[in-house]
């Protein structure tokens, strides 16, 4: 008899192309699909919460896939991470209603982007933070953090091939911010967290927001620039891609419960 299992899993994003299958380069589903087909010993496809681009991380992907297999649900995860490469790990196994699917059913996600301002870049860190030397005052990116909340039209941040533009109904490039945040670290000066929590993401949405707000912070264009490249709903009107390693997928919010508790709280 078949039955859905749910993964949560973190990864470290460096040496993959990606999460989705690819033929003859290295991705994250590849991989786990792969290792998932010798531990149940039967053809497995896995079903991700998301797309996260090359290099880019995860504290908490989400992910599901049915199985006719009986084995035991930590002899699996054990199993699993035995076979793993030492970047992807699974956190934790456990069944699902038959329903559940990772992408459709959940309500929300946070992201978190992290930069360094400083002259000179930790070589330790250079593969999880982006580089942004110079000046660089948070006030001005945080009044832009609140022109973002809320529901928007973000096509002036949507990457090429991030939809079917052919397609006519749904939601388009419409999506809801919850909550932004610009954090800095107690304890490492000149490094820099943005947190961002909404109901959905375009593909580079997130990279292609922070490319627009570190001019900000800089000084190159003000909030009242940022605030034209969003009512523009032109991709030509904002800044670049900002590098895909500074970015960590953190969480995905399946009930409402769950979502109003991690809201209430810090997440640094």
């Amino acid at each position: 008899m078949d039955r859905t299992v749910r993964l949560l899993i973190s990864f470290d994003g460096t040496a993959y192309k990606g999460w989705q299958r690819q033929a003859s380069v290295p991705t994250i589903q590849g991989i786990l699909e792969q290792k998932l087909s010798l531990i149940c010993n039967e053809p497995i496809v896995l079903h991700g919460a998301g797309r996260t681009d090359a290099g880019v991380h995860a504290l908490g992907m989400v992910a599901h896939f049915h199985t006719s297999s009986p084995i035991q649900l930590p002899a699996l995860s054990r199993g699993l991470n035995s076979l793993l490469p030492p970047d992807i790990r699974i956190i934790k196994a456990e069944h699902a209603t038959d329903n559940f699917h990772s992408r459709f059913s959940a309500i929300a996600k946070t992201y978190r982007y992290d930069f360094h301002t400083g002259r000179i870049m930790e070589p330790t860190r250079r593969l999880y933070e982006a580089h942004f030397p110079g000046q660089f005052d948070p006030l001005p990116v945080n009044n832009c953090l609140k022109l973002l909340t809320g529901c928007h039209d973000f096509a002036s941040f949507e990457g090429a091939g991030s939809r079917d533009l052919t397609k006519t109904g749904g939601r388009g490039s419409t999506r809801t911010l919850f909550t932004l945040r610009l954090v800095e670290d107690d304890t490492l000066p000149l490094h820099f967290s943005l947190l961002f929590t909404g109901d959905g993401f375009l593909r580079h949405m997130i990279r292609n927001i922070v490319g627009t707000l570190i001019p900000v912070g800089q000084g190159k264009i003000s909030p009242a620039d940022f605030s034209a490249v969003i009512t523009a709903r032109d991709r030509r009107a904002a800044g670049p891609t900002a590098p895909a390693h500074g970015l960590f997928l953190v969480q995905i919010y399946y009930s409402e419960h769950e979502f109003n508790i991690q809201s209430s709280t810090p997440m640094i």
